[in-house]
């Protein structure tokens, strides 16, 4: 095997991982029930939690957040190309937001993209993460809170010593992560959206 093709192979098993359906297989293997078919039919760790209950849920939010991270942390030991770990970041990323499991329809990947930048790109992550908690807890809408921290994030990484490819691939994914959220803006315009 030549060492170019482990570029492709790192970037199909990045893709194939964020694929994993982590909290519609939670409920299917231990509960028996499809979380497309209850709350708001996202498969991601907040509906996994309102619809199975806070372990489920938690255990759905450790694996999204693994599925980014792993990609992104093991890259370098698959090839030296200085762009792969972004290349794996993104593979996995939208594998959750379009999984080849569940015919390309998936979830908004905020779990995902949140292990991808613990491994690219730690401060700003933590950053934006405090601003997610911050929101979460004056407005008790988890929307509220991703959409906010992706910006923050668009942010962040224009203030610390982030790599310019970094900083164009987070503008990418909080663009990504908002336009996901287009229903739950609508429902937060119009005082709707659900509240933890």
């Amino acid at each position: 095997m030549t060492a170019n093709l482990l570029i492709p192979i790192a970037l199909a098993l990045s893709y194939v991982l964020g694929s994993v359906p982590t909290g519609l297989w939670l409920g299917q293997w231990l509960r028996g029930v499809d979380i497309r078919t209850m709350g708001s039919g996202n498969i991601g760790a907040t509906n996994t939690m309102r619809s199975l209950g806070k372990m489920y849920g938690l255990a759905a939010l450790v694996f999204d957040v693994f599925k980014g991270w792993f990609p992104v942390m093991m890259a370098p030991y698959m090839h030296t190309w200085e762009y792969l770990p972004v290349g794996c970041g993104m593979a996995a990323i939208m594998g959750h937001a379009f999984p080849i499991f569940l015919w390309f329809r998936g979830g908004k990947g905020v779990a995902t993209s949140a292990g991808v930048f613990l491994g690219l790109a730690p401060m700003p992550m933590v950053l934006a993460g405090a601003v997610f908690f911050a929101v979460l807890a004056t407005t008790r809408m988890v929307s509220a809170g991703s959409i906010a921290a992706a910006a923050a994030m668009s942010v962040a990484v224009f203030i610390f010593e982030i790599p310019w490819p970094v900083r164009w691939f987070t503008l990418i994914v909080a663009a990504l992560v908002i336009v996901k959220h287009h229903s739950n803006i609508r429902r937060i315009l119009r005082h709707e959206e659900t509240k933890l």
